[in-house]
């Protein structure tokens, strides 16, 4: 058939419909045209010939185009998740149904009898589309119940997901060599053609769907999302009923009635498929409206795809009148004069993003220089994640500092060491990540923030909004840290004073106590000495000792916790690690030995000297073996090693023992907190003092195996490194 004669038959169509409207104008009998006279009767039927295959182009080309663009849009955004997953599927289904349908129509329009390879590839990617409506609609239901928290028997849902692909599968199996084989194929109601089977499971997808979507409208966060389930609703209800009617009872419709609504039905999905495109661009719903240039770019292609085909079908229409080339140039020029106000308008759209991106930063920043005054950089980190996180949108967001920022965001509690790894770690990911955006200038950055978006790309408007964020940060986090910096040295203020009191009062308690001590001390042992002294006065004497001698160490500890550290005379101060180490394991290895327990050692080379006191570096020692000591049963192990390297000294001391109970993590450096009887709560508090006073580390871990044992890390600068550490 000629293009001439294809434009006849479309124009005799058109003539029809203008003719006939114009007759029952005139006539006014457009409500009663079963009375026409029998020439305009034919012409009102062939009305309603034309009209119907007008109505299918018009919505089968609209149902084509919409599930392409929302191919389109979840390609581009490429969430994972499963409901974007199911829901491009579903797209995917309905527009084989759409374009197998427009294909057929168009070859009838054109060629009158179809050729038989294109009527059975329409017939075939219509059934394979339709035969996977009813599974995929009940997926998506799931899935979205499941994002919404309304979905929580996984085993449920599995089963039903089952039964609907199984019957589904049959269904296409089934039917699939039968209508290609066949003749008697049914476009206008494909689901006739498929069976009673393939309508009852229809009919229940959709009465599934209507039942979720009513769930979904009494548990709407807003009322945008709840007008569109109850549209949803509806169109599922409706659209049940219409299936019921057409294809499961047994008194069916006249043959036009029945052609009018397969038609109406059919084109039921390209409604909410619209109003969702407004929800997405005007509500954020289904989180993409973030990402509106993605909406604007796929529409306007499409819009261009639209106009260049109506370009090319008003060309052929004005063919017998202008050339192609020359209508085509018309309608391309006649788009000039749009371009001026095309301009205006999408330059006050991007003025309002912007002005409305820069409030966002400016109100989020605001928050930021509030939490800042609070002086914690750490929870001032974690305060930045979570909102950036939750004003743009965004799947994850991570702050990674570098430099000063980066030693006060570790928080030096017990797994400062993995933290700083991990910071590490995360630091190297953050520069190589696509969307990551520097903290301060390039040249001399503070850190890095990198987030990750719910789709493949970040959009425009949140990069350039991102990175005004990072320009003002630096402000903040500089702000936190003189505000901590001024906390810390009112804590180490409030501190000293209390240990200057502290240590006046036990200057004062080792005056008055300590010479009666060693006077009772001293008489005491004299008495022991006396051969006739009985036994039971020689062992009560002997404890009192023991018990003088207690006392005696727990003032040595609170006099040495109390003395203030002179770091003009910390400076100069050096000693040999392995030789301080080995005169603490002398002394108390014979305490390891009376109560079972064995003790392991590693020692350096001689040689390493150390940045600090042997007086110090023996209380660091010896307090942390007594803990360890102590808190290990007999037969258990206690080791001890220390190991030089990159200027610095790792000293290790670590027990299999219970461990530290997970209340007195929090505790457990402050004086005088104690978990055991007779303990003063001052020896780890001393160790940390002592460590502080030479720049060093301590760090601790626990358990450390089995749900058992606590490990202590001392790190110490050696000689070198400390005297550069001071220039």
């Amino acid at each position: 058939m000629t293009r001439a004669k294809i434009y006849a038959i479309q124009f005799h169509y058109i003539s029809y419909l203008f003719s006939t409207v114009y007759w029952c104008k005139e006539n006014q009998t457009l409500g009663h045209c079963g009375a026409l006279p029998t020439r305009h009767t034919i012409f009102y039927r062939r009305f309603l010939m034309a009209l119907l295959v007008y109505v299918r182009l018009m919505g089968l080309t609209a149902g084509t185009l919409a599930q392409l663009f929302w191919m389109v849009v979840i390609l581009a955004y490429r969430r994972q998740r499963n409901f974007e997953r199911v829901f491009f599927f579903l797209c995917l289904a309905l527009f084989l149904f759409y374009s197998g349908s427009l294909l057929a129509l168009n070859a009838q329009i054109h060629y009158g009898e179809p050729p038989v390879g294109l009527r059975e590839f329409a017939i075939a990617i219509i059934t394979v589309g339709l035969c996977l409506v009813p599974a995929l609609l009940m997926h998506l239901h799931m899935e979205f119940a499941e994002t919404r928290g309304l979905l929580r028997n996984k085993r449920w849902k599995y089963a039903v997901l089952l039964f609907f692909y199984a019957a589904s599968l049959h269904l296409a199996v089934r039917l699939f060599p039968i209508q290609l084989t066949g003749r008697t194929f049914d476009f206008v109601l494909p689901a006739k053609s498929l069976g009673e089977g393939f309508a009852h499971l229809y009919a229940y997808s959709l009465l599934w769907s209507a039942v979720w979507e009513f769930r979904f409208y009494r548990n709407a966060p807003n009322r945008p999302e709840r007008r569109f389930y109850a549209l949803l609703c509806v169109i599922f209800g409706v659209a049940c009923l219409a299936v019921v009617d057409l294809y499961v009872l047994p008194q069916p419709l006249s043959p036009a009635a029945a052609q009018w609504l397969g038609v109406a039905l059919a084109m039921l999905p390209v409604a909410p498929l619209g109003v969702l495109i407004y929800l997405v661009w005007r509500h954020n719903f289904l989180q993409i409206g973030r990402q509106k240039n993605l909406v604007y770019a796929v529409s306007s292609t499409f819009l261009a795809l639209l106009y260049l085909s109506l370009v090319r079908r008003v060309g052929g229409w004005l063919e017998p009148i202008l050339p192609p080339e020359a209508s085509a140039s018309i309608l391309l020029f006649a788009l000039v004069p749009f371009i001026e106000p095309l301009q205006r308008i999408l330059g006050r759209t991007l003025e309002e993003t912007a002005h409305r991106e820069l409030d966002r930063v400016q109100r989020l920043t605001a928050e930021i220089q509030q939490e800042a005054k609070q002086g914690d950089v750490a929870g001032l980190v974690r305060f930045i994640e979570r909102r950036a996180k939750e004003e743009f949108e965004l799947a994850s967001a991570r702050v990674v500092l570098t430099g000063r920022y980066r030693e006060q965001a570790l928080d030096l509690t017990s797994d400062s060491l993995g933290r700083a790894s991990v910071a590490n770690m995360a630091l190297m990911n953050a520069a190589d990540s696509p969307n990551c955006f520097c903290i301060g200038r390039e040249d001399q950055a503070d850190g890095f923030l990198s987030v990750q978006t719910h789709g493949a790309f970040l959009s425009g408007e949140t990069a350039a909004a991102l990175e005004f964020l990072c320009e003002q940060l630096p402000n903040a986090l500089e702000l936190c840290l003189l505000i901590e910096e001024k906390l810390r040295l009112e804590r180490e203020l409030a501190e000293r004073e209390r240990l200057a009191v502290l240590g006046q009062m036990a200057a004062s308690i080792s005056h008055n106590l300590k010479n009666p001590l060693g006077s009772i001390k001293t008489i005491l042992q004299v008495q022991m000495e006396r051969p006739d002294l009985p036994p039971s006065m020689r062992s009560e004497t002997r404890m009192v000792l023991d018990e003088i001698g207690r006392l005696s160490a727990k003032l040595n500890q609170l006099l040495q916790f109390s003395r203030p550290s002179v770091r003009g005379a910390g400076v100069e101060a050096t000693c040999d690690a392995r030789m301080v180490i080995e005169e603490v394991l002398g002394v108390l290895r014979h305490e390891a030995d009376r109560r079972g327990i064995a003790l392991e050692t590693r020692l350096p080379e001689p040689g390493v000297k150390l940045a600090a006191g042997a007086e110090a570096v023996s209380d660091v020692v010896s307090n942390l073996l007594v803990n360890a000591l102590e808190a290990a049963k007999p037969g258990a192990h206690v080791s001890v090693s220390a190991a030089a390297s990159n200027g610095e000294c790792l000293l290790t001391v670590e027990d299999d023992g219970t461990g530290i109970a997970p209340a007195a993590r929090e505790k457990l450096l402050q004086p005088f907190f104690t978990t055991k009887v007779h303990g003063t709560g001052l020896g780890l508090a001393i160790v940390a003092r002592r460590v502080a006073e030479f720049h060093g580390r301590l760090d601790w871990e626990s358990p450390v195996k089995d749900g058992r044992g606590a490990k202590f890390r001392v790190s110490l600068p050696v000689e070198g490194k400390k005297r550069e550490v001071r220039k």
